[in-house]
């Protein structure tokens, strides 16, 4: 039996020790030429075995979650927390209980640890499936000293058998709700993390090997040393740049009528193409393509047939939104090439004409736009002239800016 599992990324707070910049509170200062909380989100967002995520946000953040974000947002579920840690916690197991079932097991994560690996939350994810409660953990190195209020020494403490805890930290969904639930009927508010309010509820704790470098980011100082991390670690991780080509295709039957729209151009024709928008299979087709260079989807999922705003629109709106979706994704349209599939109308009279509206959609210099045309034979459903197809295929370069 599968093991449904969500993410709490928890981003609602202050961040006071880090100060405020221009970009917002820490989760939102950028490192590695990106926000915090999005480095966050892509980590969890790629792992295979979490299923839902829910984002965790100040009432104040709403623009700087979206900026940060972008296209990013897609598929999250993003909550408004509340004034200390434990309530927007508590929020977000809320919001995954809406559906009416939630997940067999929760992961609660500070949004402001970007660099925990996949091995560790795997480790979490084991042991809360075993034991019904997990968290990751280091042993202490240092010599612990407790203060006076003066801070003068007042003890040394034995650090063995002591732990640094961190996040994520895992538990089975239903029973660390209920704790959660149960501490804020009984006013407690004072826990530091997930762990304090199950040991509270007598729920089972286990600890697994945590990582030194999945550091919470809490000074100023803190990152500025993300940002230098990530900056010796990219040539290691990204030493080429990330080409990418996709294909798209797309056919519309013809029916009666005066003309067909292809590549973005209006030709008078005996017949015209059927469909919910215009039917520009050129056009469809490259949508397709362009999505297709960073797994977007297809053109059915970001304007589905079924919606009554899109009829009759125009494919140009189309194209010109998967162009935004491959930006917001870091990426800069090389080329576009379409290939025509149909025994009429002409093509050749109008390629210019299409190939300067692509050149217009997409950012591109002529020269990195190819319309080509054929016939089908006679052969087929197109060459009854029953329809006509469109082959697209974009490449795309990504990770130019990192």
């Amino acid at each position: 039996m599968t093991t449904s599992i969500a993410a709490i990324l928890v981003a609602a707070g202050r961040g006071e020790r880090a100060g405020h910049t221009t970009e917002g509170p820490k989760q939102y200062q950028s490192i590695g030429g990106r926000a915090v909380l999005a480095h966050t989100v892509a980590l969890f967002g790629s792992h295979p075995r979490i299923d839902r995520i829910v984002v965790v946000i100040h009432a104040d953040d709403r623009d700087l979650c979206a900026r940060a974000l972008g296209e990013r947002a897609d598929g999250l579920e993003i909550v408004i927390g509340g004034a200390e840690r434990q309530i927007s916690v508590c929020r977000g197991l809320d919001a995954l209980a809406a559906a009416g079932t939630g997940p067999d097991l929760v992961l609660i994560h500070d949004a402001v640890r970007p660099f925990v690996d996949t091995a560790t939350i795997d480790r979490v994810i084991d042991a809360a499936a075993t034991n019904g409660g997990a968290i990751p953990a280091v042993a202490i190195a240092d010599t612990i000293k407790r203060a006076n209020s003066d801070r003068s020494i007042a003890e040394t403490v034995p650090r063995k058998g002591l732990y640094g805890a961190q996040t994520p930290q895992g538990f089975r969904f239903a029973a660390i709700r209920s704790a959660h639930r149960d501490a804020a009927s009984s006013g407690r508010s004072d826990f530091t993390d997930d762990a304090s309010i199950a040991e509270w509820a007598g729920l089972a704790v286990t600890l697994v090997e945590g990582s030194s470098g999945n550091v919470k980011l809490t000074t100023r100082e803190d990152i500025v040393a993300a940002n230098d991390r990530l900056k010796e670690t990219l040539p290691m991780t990204a030493p080429q740049i990330d080409v990418r080509t996709g294909n798209g295709y797309d056919v519309h039957r013809l029916v009666a009528g005066d003309h067909v729209t292809l590549c973005g151009v209006r030709i008078p024709h005996d017949q015209t193409l059927d469909g919910h928008s215009d039917a520009d299979v050129g056009l469809h087709a490259l949508t397709d393509a362009l999505l297709a260079t960073c797994g977007a989807g297809d053109i059915g999922d970001h304007f589905p047939p079924s919606d009554p705003q899109w009829k009759g629109a125009a494919s140009h709106i189309f194209v010109e939104k998967a162009v935004e979706i491959v930006a917001a994704r870091g990426g800069r349209i090389m080329n576009a090439d379409i290939s025509l599939i149909c025994e009429a109308p002409k093509i050749a009279p109008h390629r210019e004409a299409m190939r300067e509206a692509i050149a217009r959609m997409t950012g591109l210099s002529m020269d990195r736009v190819s319309v080509k045309a054929t016939t089908n034979e006679t052969i087929g459903f197109v060459g009854r002239r029953e329809g006509i197809a469109a082959i697209a295929t974009a490449s795309v370069v990504y990770g130019e800016a990192q």
